[in-house]
């Protein structure tokens, strides 16, 4: 198609090309595959009267808009059919081994955040620097009885009251993965509150965190959380048979108006939002193992154990396991693991999920679910121990009853919690303390999908 614009008597203010010649025109041509002929289009003025003129202008305006417009189409139609021959990448194939945290080169894929605990938590501790943390030997690699390398973390009491503590920010940012810890013991213990997460703390709740591993005052049962912005609920979109574990039930809420505490009202939470009604502030959505003796004590009593979590977006899931005695790991996650190091690629065995039981948490994000993916983004790992604060202090007194009666002050829970780690006891020397084989990371390989549905590994 050409379309022109050829005016009779240009007025002597126009400028530019249109202007400056009497034949001049404005066309446009597109392929002819695309779009049909439809002739050329001329537009001719008599005279140059200021009505003219600025009907002139018009129809000029209006010519190039079509012109553009016109460009813009047959643009997108290219860039349409060019995505249906190349196709698109997406995160479908096997998993590949991204990053490896183990022995002495452990710390180097984390920062030490340096400061108080957040309001939100409001932990009894300081985290420190490493330079600090190393001086006061509260983080070193250490060996066991039998020669293998262990990251060992801790605390240490202060004169003022809380203690000093470690709090490790990954330095690499996820949109998806399997993220694996393999541990030998965790913190446990009254008052102690240690966490293995994921989080993007400068968007929080907007891009999201997810709670892999997050003991509190020596609970024996691991749970999965979500924490997340409004619209992501779980309801009517996970099955009983998705998971082994069950939703956390919830009773008790107070009252909006009255601040009575509510029992009539029992429901399972499975609202990730942190502002979910009929929820605790900031509970999330909340997936609770089925054996209770797959945290804390237990675990570090049968010599550790894996925690895995696999964040899949392009399959709208996400799924938490534990698996502990180590005796109880599948074959191809202890193959993966210990081959996880080598140098020669070609050696390393690769974790299968789909070979795995049942996840004990299961969470359905994407399309067709309650909770959209994008709920979730450039998130990082964080391991940090903390003590008191919001959660183990609240829940001190029923969850502690001994050392609660012990150092009580004014019946104040977190001030009671405060009072006894200040008391720096000898149960948080033998109990209160990290040791890690590793954490490993993979994600999926980038498949090209096209319209025909064929696919090829990048």
């Amino acid at each position: 198609m050409i379309l022109k614009l050829q005016p009779n008597m240009p007025p002597r203010e126009e400028t530019g090309l249109l202007a400056k010649e009497q034949s001049s025109y404005l066309e446009y041509k597109s392929r002819p595959s695309d779009f049909e002929d439809i002739g050329d289009i001329t537009l001719t003025l008599s005279s140059s009267s200021p009505f003219q003129r600025r009907l002139h202008r018009l129809l000029r305006n209006v010519a190039i808009i079509i012109s553009s417009s016109l460009v813009v189409v047959s643009l997108r139609h290219i860039l349409q059919r060019t995505e249906i021959q190349s196709g698109i990448l997406v995160p479908s194939g096997p998993y590949r081994l991204v990053e490896v945290h183990e022995g002495s080169t452990f710390f180097d894929y984390y920062d030490f955040y340096e400061g108080p605990d957040s309001l939100g938590s409001a932990g009894y501790n300081v985290y420190v620097s490493k330079e600090d943390a190393e001086h006061s030997r509260i983080v070193d690699v250490i060996r066991d009885d039998s020669g293998e390398e262990l990251v060992y973390m801790s605390s240490a009491a202060t004169k003022d009251g809380p203690r000093n503590s470690i709090r490790l920010e990954g330095k690499r940012r996820f949109e998806r993965g399997l993220f694996l810890l393999d541990v030998r013991h965790m913190p446990n213990g009254p008052g102690v509150w240690p966490a293995f997460w994921l989080t993007d703390e400068a968007a929080w709740p907007r891009n999201g965190e997810v709670d892999i591993l997050e003991g509190v005052n020596g609970m024996t049962t691991v749970k999965t959380a979500l924490h997340t912005s409004n619209e992501c609920d779980m309801y009517a979109h996970v099955a009983s048979y998705d998971m082994t574990g069950d939703w956390e039930w919830i009773t008790g809420i107070p009252d909006t108006f009255t601040g009575q505490p509510n029992f009539k009202i029992v429901k399972p939470a499975d609202n990730c939002w942190v502002m979910a009604q009929h929820q605790w502030a900031n509970e999330g959505c909340t997936a609770v193992h089925n054996r209770n003796n797959t945290i804390g004590g237990p675990v570090n009593d049968a010599g550790g154990g894996v925690y895995a979590l696999e964040w899949d977006p392009q399959n709208h899931y996400i799924k938490s396991w534990v698996f502990s005695p180590r005796e109880d790991m599948p074959h191809n996650l202890i193959q993966a693991i210990e081959t996880a190091g080598l140098t020669d690629v070609s050696k390393r065995v690769i974790p299968d999920p789909r070979s795995w039981r049942l996840p004990y948490a299961y969470f359905a994000i994407g399309e067709t679910t309650g909770c959209s993916a994008d709920h979730f983004k450039n998130m990082r790992i964080v391991f940090n121990l903390a003590f008191c604060g919001n959660v183990a202090g609240n829940r001190f007194t029923t969850e502690c009853p001994t050392e609660a009666k012990q150092f009580n002050v004014s019946n104040d829970p977190v001030k009671t919690c405060e009072a006894y780690i200040a008391s720096d006891p000898k149960a948080l020397k033998e109990e209160a303390f990290w040791k890690i084989r590793g954490v490993y990371v993979y994600e999926r390989e980038l498949e090209k999908k096209t319209m025909m549905g064929e696919d090829s590994q990048q």
